[in-house]
């Protein structure tokens, strides 16, 4: 038999998916395999792609997005059809809420069962319009990479977000004529958009006429890779600066003009106020009294202009690509050779404020009681991290306090629950920066931090982590509960007086439990620790092992609580 041509050579629905993601420079997939999506997963490896089994959509989900924000190309996640795809639903929402780009590859129905009730069929392409920028599925094999090229392409132009592509089951074995397919090359970087001269120009006249400036550094900052010429506006003109959980770090949080102490004495005082990559949404108090001055100045740069003026008119908008704009704006600046005056009375208040703020911390932090408090365990804690590592931070108080209280020092390296407010990211984004350091910084070490309520989410992911030799260090803050919980003796108690379900606080978990004991069923290092000393001994020897996954499970007074704050936690509108 003669060889079959060039021009004649077919190739599967599956290798044609695992080439088109290659060919959009797709690193990382993360999902779990099953009918009809197995034969992809195999065919990307063979392409290159490193493929990550997880034990929840949901986790691989939110895994795919968080490689989108470490390296400003999307991971994607893929999963099967109906339910598969649902719990994928919260990666997709998760990914929207915080401008991180990721794609979404489902499985679906065979073509021609289409509505006779076929084996998990769903509305997948409609159901994920509401949760994307993009959802579609290719009408035929031949127009895949076209289709996959544009999902990309949306995932990270203009705002980040989730896109969604829909392969039905009968494509994935289906074989077509290569030559008749539509290839496509890979999608180059957003363009850079830069604000109009005359917003820069009115900004720049805000800030030198103002008298308590202060920035704000968000996480579309870190995103747009912005660090070197925010730091350059920092040391030149001795801004105060305030960042978001996430924003942390693009300028180090030990930087002389860091005034992360006097949050809220910051917010509050503030009459001209800079966002750079930053909302004013429920993390920032939607911008409005008490929280802010009513007559406060908010100058918005931000890629999206719809977000320009929502909650309050700003002052200035400048529309254009973090980096770009603040460039323009360092130009404007200098023309003026214009440098905030460090001995004003707003940075004596500041500065007061932020005394006084560490030194209650410091208080808690020494404290001698019989069991830790979250100040003690984080004042270890920070005495051993690594300056470099990657730090992933969910739960409630555990994700707060850690906040104050564990600094970062470069940009991009700390992972939190987000816009969103979202539980259950934690191991999900630890296994994405795993990855990532993996391949390009081996040298960095990612420690996530979680409350015990937290890490049920999606502890069994621990078994993701040990299979693949992830050296992760997790640490469980354990206070036997949701925001508080109850010792043993107490549990004990309320059992005795009848049926936990109509007795039990619905705060409460299960005391002293072992988490530690998951990490050592699958192989990786586990630790129970109650003391200071224990503490220091388990992370030390966890920070040593290279290629363990080692899990610290910290317990601690369970009606520990934070300091004293001037404001309730979660500000609520008043529209």
């Amino acid at each position: 038999m003669a060889p079959q041509s060039e021009e004649e050579e077919c190739i599967s629905g599956a290798a044609l998916i695992a080439e088109a993601l290659k060919m959009q420079n797709v690193e990382y997939i993360f999902g779990i395999v099953g009918f009809p999506i197995t034969e992809i997963a195999v065919a990307a490896q063979a392409s290159g792609i490193k493929y990550v089994g997880m034990r929840n959509e949901q986790a691989a989900s939110y895994a795919a997005s968080a490689v989108g924000y470490l390296t400003g190309r999307p991971g994607v996640c893929l999963v099967v059809s109906g339910p598969g795809l649902v719990h994928a639903l919260a990666g997709m929402a998760n990914a929207n809420m915080n401008c991180w780009p990721l794609i979404v590859i489902g499985g679906s129905s065979d073509r021609n069962q289409e509505t006779m009730g076929a084996f998990q069929e769903f509305p997948q392409v409609e159901t994920c319009r509401l949760y994307s920028k993009f959802s579609a599925r290719p009408s035929s094999l031949e127009v895949i990479p076209a289709v996959i090229e544009k999902a990309v392409r949306s995932s990270i132009y203009g705002r980040p977000g989730a896109c969604y592509v829909d392969i039905p089951g009968d494509f994935v074995n289906l074989q077509v004529n290569k030559s008749t397919v539509r290839y496509v090359e890979c999608c180059p970087a957003p363009p850079i958009s830069m604000a109009e001269e005359l917003a820069v120009s009115k900004t720049a006249s805000l800030i030198a006429h103002s008298r308590k400036p202060l920035l704000i550094i968000g996480k579309g900052a870190a995103y747009a890779r912005a660090e070197e010429s925010i730091r350059k506006l920092m040391d030149q003109c001795g801004l105060p600066f305030l960042p978001t959980p996430m924003g942390k770090g693009v300028v180090p949080d030990n930087h002389p003009c860091c005034v992360a102490a006097a949050r809220s004495r910051a917010l509050q005082s503030a009459d001209v106020i800079i966002l750079l990559g930053a909302r004013l949404n429920w993390i920032l108090h939607f911008g409005l009294p008490p929280r802010f001055r009513p007559d406060v100045k908010i100058i918005q740069v931000d890629i999206c202009a719809e977000e320009l003026g929502n909650n309050v008119r700003p002052a200035a908008a400048l529309l254009g690509d973090i980096k770009a704009v603040t460039e323009q704006l360092l130009e404007h600046l200098n023309r003026k050779l214009w440098k905030y005056p460090s001995d004003t009375e707003w940075w004596s208040e500041l500065q007061a404020k932020m005394k006084s703020n560490e030194e209650t911390s410091k208080a808690l932090s020494l404290r001698k009681q019989h069991l830790m408090n979250y100040y003690t365990v984080f004042h270890h804690i920070r005495e051993l991290l690594p300056k470099d590592c990657i730090l992933v931070s969910e739960g409630a108080n555990t994700m707060d306090i850690g906040r104050t209280m564990l600094p970062n020092y470069h940009p991009r390296h700390r992972l939190d629950a987000g816009t969103f407010g979202t539980m259950g990211v934690g191991l999900g984004f630890a296994i994405a920066a795993a990855m990532v350091t993996k391949d390009h910084h081996p040298e960095k070490r990612v420690v996530c931090i979680e409350g015990d309520s937290a890490f049920g989410f999606s502890g069994m992911e621990v078994e993701t982590i040990c299979r693949y030799n992830l050296p992760i260090i997790m640490i469980i803050v354990n206070n036997n509960g949701i925001y508080s919980g109850l010792d043993s003796g107490t549990w004990k108690e309320i059992l005795e007086l009848g049926e936990p379900t109509t007795r039990a606080p619905p705060v409460c978990l299960l005391p002293n439990a072992h988490y530690e004991q998951i990490a050592a069923a699958f192989g990786g290092k586990g630790y129970f620790v109650q003391t200071p000393e224990e503490l220091q001994a388990a992370l030390k020897r966890s920070l040593v092992e290279k290629c363990t996954p080692s899990l610290i499970n910290i317990m601690i007074d369970p009606q520990s609580d934070r300091k004293d704050q001037d404001f309730h936690w979660l500000t609520r509108s008043n529209l």
